[in-house]
């Protein structure tokens, strides 16, 4: 067994966070204490401890060696270059304490870009042409002279942003100033870079080594430009995918030959040998020749989110660092997950690269969905609560067997993601996905975003959930053409029976399921949301039939929902007899679905509801609780929350459980069938009117004769906390509330007053409970036909 390790940790971003989050796996790591750290650090393990004090900055070195020496440090790990740049490594090798990162001399490959270029030349290692200037009378001479496009680089570290690409000779002539006269990078400025253009797809190669020996983590490809399409201002990332597509075995190959192995190689020769991580930012040409756009000597952000993620679980990374540190890389194994793919999703604060706001509040909904990570990057703690503290706040990551699949997975993860003003790009990989479309081997459907294959697993998975909803009459077998239904079988006289059909589905209710990651409540919402439509018209329901559309099929979320479809069947008594799954790129957001549900049942003719010619003055309208909101009414319900405080993972202010907002609302509707079967039978009920869109005052006269008015009276039932409080929050005014919420009843049964006390025994022994709600009474012209009196003082 490998010694314990304690780690130290130097930096506060997203690439230290992942950093630290995969030596946290090792079992060979004791402790990982991380300086200055941020809010993912400070939250995710026992093992890791932030040490906000410290940071990388050399007045911190002695503090920082003194920390290693009380802590029994083993092992450190600077995560930033300008640390490395500053010397930080000699800090600690001199007390004995190994460090993965390279000397000062050696970390000049990327504190210096002209001393770069001259080492790339020397080693005869492909590049951009280039000069390098220190007069600026030099460096306007020479483009003067140049007939091709340039870029211009300052020489020192400028945080990612010391790099400008003019368009014309004008522009070149002020970027020369802005950088060496005006000083915008600073000390940077002093030199100059002044480099060919190159034109083509960038890579990303991030390789271990200890200066012999080499690893390289699957090739990456970043998107820097703040904008979909590559458009607007440069950043330091927002988002990255790995391995890239257009890095083929034979590209690598050239690259490791040309490129990766004459650096290290060149490196050691030189008398700077490499320690750590050398990242290689490479332009392939169209002509698919790599050359050298720049050296880090460090990680790459947000690469490294990216990359870590695929490496394999008996990859111990803890010990690959050190192994490295001391020179011995060939001793361990480094090793990557087969076939799979990651991608990273930025979410920055909005205004960012530019102005932007600190100190909101983050949430982070769990669980996460399987193979999907949360990053942190500009994120700080306040008052006990996670908040932005940057201008890149967060980042989502997912790995799965496919690109396409390992994109929508991260946006669903960023749908997990809650804070004022977040942004992010929504095309993370759209290289890729143009280069598949432009093959010349040809496009198959799972190029075009649509898996049979999926398809085909997710029959396979929800088989046995469906097969329980059999009933006389339908087997529930799926997977063919269509379902079959048997009404003699089902104790039908087809003589005397009629099919009555509805179609409804769940409506904006399912983006909060999508925000929730709660799937298979949305299920039961569909079935109950048309058995209640049949059963209002005194039909027991028999076979229903489900349609779920996505942009991309994910098996687990999409077999949740059947499994709460299925549910939804058994607690209704109807067969689920077969569906239709639709994979559609392009029509649906990554991680977006629709949904719709069609129920057929039958009725003998003498039990149709509603009896509007029985219905007379006095009659007595019976109300029958709801389990919540219901699926009506979200458009209402998401606003409120929009422009509230609050958000769906925020504690329910009504709820005694503790539980969320978005668990509250998302209770799914009651179904009322079998409660109601045995009064039906007995022709106890003249009528029944389902509480949805519209509520009580437009409900209940849908089942009434023209002149008749229900008069109902708030005081007889509790209005559930629910509903008060979205109505206080939202300022809503009544006579719009009775119009969109049920406000607690979910149903309403008109019965003879003689009839009553049988109505509610029958509801009784069926575990439901009736409650007088009101009466009929003469409607007068110009009247409404509903009436809700006692509303006034409600919230």
């Amino acid at each position: 067994m490998s010694k314990q390790l304690n780690i130290l940790v130097i930096g506060n971003g997203g690439r230290e966070h992942a950093i630290v989050w995969r030596l946290a796996q090792s079992a060979s790591v004791n402790k990982i204490y991380v300086a200055p750290g941020n809010g993912g650090t400070a939250t995710d393990s026992d093992k890791i401890v932030n040490v906000p004090h410290l940071s990388g900055s050399p007045k911190d070195f002695e503090a920082l060696q003194k920390f290693a020496v009380d802590n029994n440090i083993n092992l450190v790990v600077p995560g930033p270059e300008q640390p490395l740049v500053d010397g930080i490594t000699t800090v600690f090798t001199k007390v004995g304490i190994p460090v993965f990162g390279p000397s000062a001399a050696a970390a000049v490959m990327e504190g210096s870009k002209a001393h770069s270029k001259i080492f790339m030349d020397k080693h005869n290692i492909p590049t951009a042409r280039f000069q390098n200037f220190k007069s600026v009378e030099e460096a306007k001479k020479h483009i003067e002279t140049i007939d091709y496009k340039i870029v211009l680089k300052a020489d020192g570290i400028a945080a990612g942003k010391g790099v400008l690409i003019p368009e014309t000779k004008e522009e070149a002539l002020k970027g020369l100033n802005e950088i060496m006269v005006d000083k915008n990078f600073g000390a940077a400025g002093d030199e100059i870079v002044i480099e060919e253009f190159l034109e083509g797809d960038e890579l990303s190669i991030l390789t271990i080594t200890d200066g012999y020996t080499f690893f390289n983590l699957p090739a990456a490809q970043d998107h820097k430009r703040i904008g979909d399409g590559d458009k607007g201002l440069n950043t330091g990332g927002m988002g990255a995918y790995a391995p890239a597509p257009i890095a083929t075995p034979a590209i690598l190959k050239k690259i490791d030959e040309l490129i990766i192995k004459p650096t290290i190689d060149g490196m050691r020769q030189d008398g700077t040998p490499m320690n750590g991580v050398l990242f290689t930012g490479i332009m392939l040409s169209p002509s698919k020749e790599p050359k050298v756009l720049e050296y880090n000597v460090r990680f790459g952000d947000p690469e490294t989110q990216t990359v870590l993620p695929l490496l394999t679980e008996d990859t111990d990374l803890a010990q690959v660092f050190l192994a490295c540190a001391e020179h011995r890389l060939d001793s361990v194994t480094i090793k990557t997950k087969p076939d799979m793919f990651s991608t990273t999703v930025v979410m920055a604060a909005g205004g960012y690269p530019e102005s932007y706001k600190k100190g909101d509040e983050i949430t982070v909904k769990s669980p996460l969905p399987a193979n999907t990570y949360v990053f942190h990057a500009g994120t700080g703690e306040k008052d006990g609560k996670v908040v932005t503290a940057g201008g890149r706040v967060i980042a989502s990551t997912a790995i799965a067997p496919t690109l396409r699949e390992s994109v929508d997975r991260a946006y669903v993860g960023v749908d997990h993601v809650s804070f004022t003003g977040k942004y992010n790009r929504k095309d993370i990989a759209h290289r890729a996905f143009r280069d598949a479309a432009s093959t010349s081997q040809g496009i198959t459907y799972a190029d075009a975003g649509v898996s049979v294959d999926n398809g085909n697993l997710l029959v396979e998975q929800i088989k046995a959930k469906v097969k329980s909803t059999a009933r006389a009459g339908a087997d529930s077998d799926i997977g063919g053409f269509g379902g079959l239904f048997d009404l003699k079988k089902a104790g039908y006289n087809t003589d005397d029976t009629l099919l009555v059909a509805a179609t409804d589905g769940v409506g904006t209710k399912l983006r909060i399921a999508q925000i929730m990651n709660i799937h298979d409540t949305v299920g039961i919402d569909l079935v109950a949301m048309n058995v209640n439509d049949l059963v209002v018209q005194g039909a027991e329901p028999l076979i229903f039939l489900d349609y779920f559309a996505t942009g991309k099929l994910d098996i687990e979320v999409a077999a949740k929902f059947v499994s709460g479809v299925a549910d939804g069947c058994i607690q209704a008594g109807c067969a689920l007899v077969g569906g239709e799954t639709s994979e559609m790129p392009g029509m649906y957001d990554e991680g977006h679905y629709d949904t719709n549900g069609t129920a057929v049942g039958a009725v003998t003719k003498s039990k149709i509801l509603p009896k509007i010619e029985n219905m007379k003055t006095g009659n007595v309208l019976i109300g029958v609780t709801s389990d919540g909101i219901h699926s009506n009414g979200f458009s209402l319900v998401r606003r409120i929350i929009e422009v509230s405080d609050y958000e769906y993972t925020s504690v329910a202010p009504w709820s005694k459980e503790g539980k969320t907002i978005g668990e509250e609302v998302l209770v799914p509707t009651k179904i009322y069938v079998k409660q109601f079967l045995k009064s039906i039978n007995e022709g106890l009920l003249l009528g029944l009117a389902h509480i949805t869109g519209g509520g009580l005052v437009e409900n209940v006269p849908r089942a009434l004769p023209k002149n008749l008015q229900a008069k109902i009276d708030m005081n007889t039932w509790e209005v559930p906390e629910i509903f008060k409080w979205f109505g206080k929050q939202g300022k809503v005014p009544y006579n719009d509330i009775l119009k969109t919420f049920n406000m607690g009843i979910g149903m309403v049964l008109i019965v003879e007053e003689d009839n009553v006390d049988k109505v509610l025994s029958n509801l009784k022994a069926s575990g439901e409970t009736g409650i007088v709600i009101g009466s009929l009474v003469d409607r007068k012209e110009g009247e409404e036909g509903c009436v809700v009196d006692n509303v006034e003082g409600l919230y």
